[in-house]
């Protein structure tokens, strides 16, 4: 009677395994153990040039509009995944603020009279991660109603935004340390081009051609940053 060859399954589809790597979902019938090389090597692959966060910022910096175009449309692995990348970038900002003390000029609203508020604020503060995904949503509503004809959805515009105002936060995290640096009060500066790369980045993803597309966006930004402000103050006055 001939010996029976053992066929191998894959562990997670079940499909009959070839090699190490199954041939219908892809994935390694084996991992490495977990050492200090391996932690290096994730490491290595969350900052580095060629998929990491430094690539994703230096793509964002020179050519936002189409980089986030390509994201959407052809590529979705050149870049860190974009609500990963504006938390990571959001805690960035607050670990440099917490560390150096500089003056936060992002949030700086203070309502004690009303202790809702104050407390809503305060969460804003020491969350940015969380509340930039939220504020966000608000921009996103207006950049919809704004560049409704390019037929993007409201999704897309949130991963739009994602990429811009992570890349925003670490514009107002360069400006806070050079403010700590130079004891020259330039926060505000920060505050003010770190708006204005969105804005550019806007208008750049739907048509940088067109000058009013850079108003609308601005417009978009403003409009959405305070509605934010106002659903934050009327969650604090009801938590009062």
């Amino acid at each position: 009677m001939p010996n029976q060859i053992e066929i191998k399954k894959c562990t997670f589809c079940n499909s009959e395994l070839l090699s190490d790597y199954c041939s219908t979902c892809g994935r390694p019938q084996s991992v490495k153990r977990i050492n200090g090389k391996y932690i290096l090597s994730e490491i290595g692959h969350v900052v580095n040039f060629e998929k990491g966060i430094l690539f994703t910022v230096k793509e964002l910096l020179i050519r936002p509009g189409s980089s986030i175009h390509d994201f959407i449309h052809t590529d979705r692995n050149r870049l860190v995944k974009p609500v990963l990348f504006v938390i990571v970038c959001s805690l960035i900002y607050t670990v440099l603020q917490q560390w150096l003390k500089f003056e936060d000029g992002y949030v700086g609203f203070s309502f004690k009279e009303v202790q809702g508020i104050e407390k809503v604020f305060l969460w804003i503060s020491s969350h940015y991660g969380y509340s930039n995904f939220f504020m966000a949503f608000f921009i996103a509503f207006w950049l919809k109603v704004f560049f409704r004809k390019y037929r993007y959805n409201f999704f897309e515009i949130l991963i739009l935004l994602c990429f811009l105002m992570g890349v925003g936060m670490l514009i107002f995290a360069f400006y806070g340390v050079l403010d700590y640096l130079t004891n020259f009060k330039i926060i505000d500066k920060g505050f003010l081009i770190g708006v204005l790369y969105i804005t550019w980045g806007i208008g750049q993803f739907f048509d940088k051609k067109k000058v009013i597309n850079y108003f609308k966006a601005f417009l978009s930004y403003m409009l959405g940053m305070i509605f934010f402000t106002i659903t934050a103050m009327i969650l604090g006055a009801i938590i009062s």
